[in-house]
C-alpha cells in the first residue's frame, strides 16, 4: 500500500497564496482523463488524508456536497463541523499516531495524501509519503503557501504533459541518515 502526495503547485513552487486562493490553478487547462488525470488517480485510492484549510476549501467550493467516496482522515488542531454523510474521520497530532487505521480503511488500496503543504511536511518528516505527484502550472506567484516545506529526497519516474501542466511523478527516495530526505518506514 502506497502514500502518494498528489497536488498541483506553481513553477516557484507555492500550493496557493497567503490567503488560501488556488484561482491561478482553476484559471489553467487539463484533462482530468489525461495523462497523470485526476480521475485515474481517485479511482485508485481507499482513503484519503487532508488538513482543515484543504477540507474547508473543498467544502466550500462543492458548495456543502462531498465528492469523495473514499474515507477521509481530516488532520485538524481545532473541532471541525463534519458533512453529514461523508466517512470522515477528524483527527489530529502527529500522522504516525494514525496511519496504522488510516491504511486499514483504505482496504488495501493506497491512500491520497490531499494537502497542504504543511500537513505533507509533517508526512514527509515522518517518512510516511512514498510517492509524489506534482502538476506544475505556467504561474510563478512570488510568495505563498509552499506545497512541501520540509526537506524530501525524490527520484524522477515519470514527466508528461496534461494541457497547461507539466505533470511529474517521483518515489521518495531514501537517504543516508544525513537529515535529507531520511525517511522511517512504519
Amino acid at each position: 500500500m502506497t502514500v502518494h502526495y498528489f497536488t498541483a503547485s506553481t513553477l516557484d513552487g507555492f500550493l496557493a497564496t497567503h490567503d488560501d486562493s488556488l484561482d491561478w490553478l482553476l484559471s489553467r487547462n487539463v484533462d482530468a482523463d489525461g495523462p497523470h488525470g485526476y480521475n485515474a488517480f481517485l479511482a485508485g485510492m481507499g482513503a484519503l488524508v487532508m488538513g482543515g484549510v484543504t477540507y474547508r476549501w473543498v467544502v466550500e467550493h462543492e458548495q456543502g456536497r462531498w465528492p469523495y467516496a473514499q474515507p477521509t482522515w481530516l488532520f485538524s488542531r481545532s473541532t471541525t463541523e463534519l458533512l453529514p454523510g461523508a466517512d470522515l474521520h477528524q483527527v489530529a497530532g502527529d500522522p504516525t499516531t494514525h496511519i496504522d487505521a488510516i491504511r486499514a480503511s483504505a482496504g488495501g488500496r493506497d491512500v491520497w495524501l490531499v494537502g497542504g503543504g504543511d500537513l505533507a511536511a509533517q508526512f514527509a518528516r515522518a517518512g510516511l509519503i512514498d510517492e509524489v505527484w506534482i502538476q506544475f502550472a505556467p504561474v510563478i506567484l512570488g510568495s505563498g503557501k509552499p506545497f512541501m516545506p520540509a526537506p524530501l529526497d525524490l527520484t524522477l519516474l515519470e514527466v508528461v504533459r496534461n494541457g497547461d501542466f507539466a505533470c511529474t511523478h517521483y518515489a521518495v527516495t531514501p537517504s543516508p541518515s544525513d537529515g535529507f530526505g531520511s525517511r522511517q518506514r512504519a
